[in-house]
């Protein structure tokens, strides 16, 4: 297709922000890519398939949802089935304590490094796709744009065709109001009735004797409905009466449970984790002060949080006088920044002389730690840098208009930090043992020693590795 003026001007925007190389196939993806390409983009995935640096690729994504190219989209995910449980245009949306899968019957409680996912889905201004009205699109599109996440590694159309026909007893589409009866012969097993634009089922335990007359069951569709339980049915055939009393289209459709069904779900692809994008600084330089509310608290299981601070500093501003020392310490907070950046981490604050800065992995601010350490060799003036490295569970906040973390993890890693007196870096055992950061050490030839250490508001002692 042939790009608009408007959309040329956008383009042209996004190369004075990002690296040409995505910006090029992010073009050629709006130009040439089907539909379903541009509906709810997997950037991880993205990046992958063009061969393209991941953060590059990340930082091109979110000026083009700057600029209006994208639109944003946080959905909530089921992890058993891959299914899109809730969906909204920021992180601010998520306000559950639980989200529930009625095709999966349980409940999930929206950690970002798991069950929320970004994706980023073409904006209508720049071209129009059939996923902006997902009530125009055919039944097993809407399952493949609009139902499944983009970390649900699908099959091609053939495949998933073929994989239909083998799991479902029936499917078929109801206009709102509309009624139909469905003629189905139940096998023995477990069967799913199952609506995904309404997120509406009804579980069936088919087993005991077969039944020699026909069995009947209603499934009504609405939009607030309450979650029913197991209906016991025995083989053989059955009359089902569905009815569409919402006002939108639905897809309900019969599923046989079979291990087919979990094969399908079970294949995934690594995608873009609302954890990953907290912890990625082109998101925290655009959405500074509007990523989470004042009242929200945000769980995540696993975060890596590096903290350093400057030695001796006071004692440089009476060495070299405040200009220079200025020029030196502005110097070094300019070379932590980029090695946060380089290592797919944020930089969450600055206090004094110290930063806090966080990363999705521990091997990352491993390996930013030891870039740290290095590069500050370069900068005159003798400036020695404290690290203390943790990784845990933790809440992310809104605290003083800003995206900030808590809990006893932020508290451990800023005490480890507390503890360095020498270029030594000190890492607690959850980093040191990561297997990734284990190789990092071993590849540059570091052995780290342990050592049982009290720290400030800690009760019990912590075990801590100082890594020379």
């Amino acid at each position: 297709m042939k790009l608009s003026s408007e959309t040329n001007t956008l383009l042209n925007a996004l190369r004075q922000s990002a690296k040409p190389k995505p910006v090029s196939a992010i073009e050629k993806l709006i130009k040439d890519g089907p539909d379903r390409d541009l509906c709810r983009i997997n950037a991880i995935a993205f990046a992958a398939k063009h061969k393209l640096n991941e953060e590059d690729v990340l930082a091109a994504f979110l000026h083009g949802a700057r600029l209006g190219i994208f639109d944003m989209s946080w959905n909530i995910l089921c992890p058993a089935c891959g299914g899109v449980l809730d969906s909204g245009a920021t992180l601010k949306t998520v306000k559950q304590a639980e989200y529930t899968c009625v095709l999966c019957a349980d409940g999930y409680e929206p950690t970002l490094d798991e069950i929320v996912e970004v994706t980023f889905t073409i904006s209508p201004r720049v071209r129009k796709i059939a996923a902006h009205e997902p009530g125009t699109l055919p039944w097993i599109e809407y399952y493949r744009q609009i139902f499944w996440s983009s970390g649900v590694d699908l099959p091609n159309d053939e495949a998933l065709g073929k994989w239909v026909k083998e799991t479902t007893l029936d499917t078929l589409e109801l206009s709102a109001g509309e009624k139909a009866v469905l003629s189905l012969q139940l096998p023995e097993g477990y069967v799913i009735v199952f609506d995904p634009v309404l997120h509406m089922s009804q579980h069936i335990e088919v087993n005991g004797e077969p039944a020699h007359e026909s069995q009947s069951l209603s499934f009504v569709m609405t939009r607030n409905h309450a979650p029913d339980g197991i209906v016991q049915m025995r083989p053989g055939p059955l009359q089902m009466t569905l009815e569409n009393r919402s006002n939108v289209r639905t897809f309900p459709a019969v599923w046989v449970v079979s291990d087919k069904v979990h094969d399908l779900v079970s294949k995934r692809r690594p995608f873009l984790t609302a954890k990953r994008l907290l912890t990625n600084q082109t998101f925290r330089d655009i959405y500074r002060t509007d990523a989470i509310d004042v009242d929200q608290r945000l769980k995540i299981t696993s975060l890596t949080f590096l903290f350093t601070d400057l030695k001796g500093s006071t004692e440089l501003y009476e060495r070299v006088g405040d200009l220079v020392a200025y020029d030196l310490v502005r110097a070094h907070f300019r070379v932590l920044h980029e090695i946060v950046a380089a290592e797919s981490g944020a930089v969450v604050k600055t206090i004094g002389d110290a930063v806090m800065a966080t990363f999705p992995t521990p091997d990352r601010a491993m390996s930013a730690a030891l870039k740290m350490r290095d590069a500050l060799k370069e900068l005159k003036g003798d400036l020695l840098l404290k690290i203390g490295i943790h990784e845990g569970p933790c809440l992310a906040v809104s605290l003083n208009d800003r995206q900030d973390y808590f809990g006893r993890t932020v508290n451990i890693a800023a005490r480890v930090q507390g503890l360095a007196t020498s270029r030594s870096i000190f890492a607690t055992r959850r980093v040191v043992t990561d297997s990734e950061a284990s190789k990092l050490l071993q590849s540059n030839g570091i052995a780290a020693t342990p050592e049982k250490r009290s720290l400030r508001g800690i009760a019990n002692q912590v075990e801590i590795f100082e890594i020379p």
